[in-house]
């Protein structure tokens, strides 16, 4: 069989035709869906990008592996840890990447007999890089059973989409750089601006009003769909569509100014932890099908492993984890329509720009805060999800029972995970901090600023005079 793994780096569910946008940015993967089976509630348990891929290659969350942060330089996934693509591999499945990243960490090469690392010499890999690489792999392999996994980063910042695709997003009579327009004071004061400063808002020159950088993010959906659109095109000129497997996901989401965040993927709020996840597979998988219960990315490991076993006829290709403890369990009876999702509850966790962990049930999110780096957050948060889907209203002091009930449960959880062990969020916060917040401190004592004084009074005004060339950051 054939099976491509499709990662959108920063793709948000509620951005998507198929999950319901208004707006234009999805029409081919609104095609898809309507082939596949589209999942309406599926978690990124572990964000962001660093220890969601692993759990996806792991089937098991961050608590289970020990990666819990992104960026961090004392973590480490043991190769005895099993790892999908290895498991494939060995089971006599041709394996291919066109990703990068191993940049981050070098076991997400791990497995693979071709990768082929989509970074050149620019900080930015655009879609079309990804489908030039990935184009003359499939030639070589569509006779061969493959798995092969393709990252594309298009919709993280920064956002530059190709011109031609702003306008559909933004008014081209509206002048994004108007003076008189304030609504970017908030993310241009914000504390994290000074790693902004230079990873987006440099880049697209004295923007004054939100509503464009929004756009920008659209118009970038919509061009990575165009790049999805091309390859799956490609599939069908080669002859190999019909038999392919097609897997899409978000990696994470990404909150568009809501709860403080501008234009970033972090907070377990819905607008980052809830992604898309759609799975085609002509004459496996029903068309047009929606799955309305909770599931989450771990699920997809022992999904692809009944996959494989699905499709093979003779018996010599069954690759089986010797692990029991996975965390993901298999789609397969969602898909098939004899259940309703994976999870009664769906865990999360984040340890980048802050360290939080919750509880997502059908009706509530449970938010327990251990460290708001560059935020300012409660240490509980609860929000009733069928009344407020926004998570505009926390009700954690309201209704202290639920919340202490919630907390206990997760206590619990976290402690079966553990199983004795060191929690590894906890020793990343006591040994090095939050690894995004040194990223901002390296930047301050550029400026010749400390934490605590940028704290007191974040301002873009006095951080571009300390620091006016962005090139110094």
């Amino acid at each position: 069989m054939k099976i491509i793994m499709i990662s959108i780096d920063s793709l948000r569910a509620s951005r998507l035709g198929c999950y319901g946008y208004s707006k234009p940015t999805s029409p081919y993967l609104d095609k898809i869906a309507s082939e596949g089976v589209l999942f309406e509630n599926a978690y990124a348990s572990d964000i962001p990008t660093e220890v969601v891929h692993t759990s996806i290659f792991t089937g098991k969350v961050g608590l289970r592996t020990g990666v819990i942060s992104h960026g961090s330089e004392i973590t480490y996934l043991p190769k005895s840890v099993e790892w999908l693509p290895s498991m494939l591999k060995q089971a006599g499945i041709t394996t291919g990447a066109v990703d990068n990243l191993f940049q981050l960490k070098e076991w997400f090469a791990r497995g693979f007999r071709y990768y082929i690392n989509s970074s050149g010499n620019k900080r930015w890999i655009d879609g079309s890089t990804v489908n030039e690489l990935t184009k003359p792999w499939l030639v070589e392999h569509k006779d061969e059973d493959f798995f092969l996994f393709l990252h594309y980063w298009d919709p993280h910042t920064p956002y530059l989409p190709p011109d031609k695709y702003i306008n559909t997003f933004y008014d081209e009579k509206k002048d994004p750089f108007d003076q008189s327009n304030k609504s970017m004071e908030k993310a241009y004061n914000h504390m994290a601006y000074p790693f902004f400063k230079h990873h987006h808002f440099d880049l697209l020159g004295p923007v004054t009003d939100a509503e464009y950088v929004n756009a920008l993010y659209d118009a970038e959906v919509r061009y990575v769909d165009d790049k999805i659109k091309e390859i799956d095109e490609y599939l069908e000129e080669i002859g190999i569509k019909e038999d392919t497997m097609l897997i899409l996901f978000g990696d994470h989401g990404e909150s568009l100014t809501e709860h403080d965040i501008y234009w970033d993927h972090c907070g377990l709020y819905e607008t980052t932890a809830r992604v898309p996840l759609i799975i085609r597979w002509p004459g496996h998988v029903p068309a047009d099908k929606r799955v309305e219960g909770l599931v989450q990315q771990p699920d997809l490991m022992p999904t692809i492993l009944e996959a494989v076993k699905k499709a093979d006829k003779s018996g010599n290709i069954a690759p089986e984890p010797h692990s029991v403890q996975l965390d993901g369990k298999s789609l397969w009876p969602s898909i098939l329509g004899e259940e309703n999702g994976t999870q009664s509850r769906i865990y999360l966790s984040e340890c980048a720009w802050q360290a939080a962990r919750g509880i997502r049930t059908n009706k509530f999110k449970f938010i327990k805060n251990y460290d708001s780096g560059p935020f300012t957050r409660p240490p509980r948060e609860l929000y009733d999800l069928e009344k407020d889907p926004g998570e505009t209203y926390n009700l954690a002091e309201q209704y202290k029972e639920l919340a202490g009930q919630l907390e206990h449960e997760l206590n619990l959880w976290i402690e079966q995970m553990l199983d004795g062990k060191e929690d590894p969020m906890m020793r990343q916060l006591e040994e090095e901090g939050l690894p995004f917040r040194k990223r901002i401190e390296k930047i301050l004592n550029q400026a010749g600023l400390t934490w605590e004084e940028w704290r007191r009074n974040p301002s873009k005004e006095k951080l571009e005079q300390l620091l006016p060339d962005k090139k110094s950051v």
